[in-house]
């Protein structure tokens, strides 16, 4: 066994990327303080080739060196823009037909390992607050909510793993259908 050479990995360069087609999924982060956790946002929407990324509110935006430590880049590659309401970017999102999936830990969660996504469907995933969550107005708009089962002592995981995990079941799910 050896690792793999960038040429052998065979990634896309940013121009082949933005041609690329990709799952029809996109995040929106509501308000999300940590900008390692915006970064990391950006280079798992890359990863896994979602649509694009809507920053909100409180919500850091690249240019910044913080963002840029773990996006890796990624900010030149995923398509994303700001909106400063978090619920004026996903009346948008509605608007364009997406169904808008909270992650958070509802009366009404669905565990990630039930979610069953459409190829015919897109969807927006929201993540929120690392102190306060998603907020109230999105649980309102939202479609469904979607939690991922822990079995610790912790109530909940961090934005950036939660996004990855979250985000890798719709590649999962969707890839063989779009990709």
């Amino acid at each position: 066994m050896k690792k793999l050479s960038m040429d052998e990995l065979g990634r896309l360069d940013a121009e082949q990327y933005r041609q690329a087609d990709k799952l029809p999924v996109c995040l929106l982060l509501d308000n999300v303080r940590s900008l390692h956790n915006v970064g990391s946002g950006f280079r798992t929407a890359d990863a896994f080739r979602l649509e694009q990324i809507i920053l909100t509110g409180i919500t850091g935006t690249p240019p910044h060196r913080e963002i840029q430590k773990t996006a890796l880049g990624a900010t030149e590659s995923v398509p994303w823009h700001y909106e400063a309401d978090p619920v004026v970017a996903a009346r948008k999102l509605l608007a364009n037909g997406y169904e808008l999936l909270v992650v958070e830990q509802t009366t009404a969660s669905v565990p990630l390992h039930r979610i069953q996504a459409l190829g015919s469907k897109r969807y927006c995933l929201v993540f929120g607050n690392e102190v306060n969550g998603v907020s109230e107005d999105l649980l309102e708009l939202a479609h469904g909510a979607i939690e991922v089962p822990q079995a610790g002592t912790k109530h909940s995981l961090n934005v950036s793993v939660c996004l990855g995990i979250v985000a890798w079941e719709f590649f999962k799910q969707l890839s063989a259908l779009k990709l």
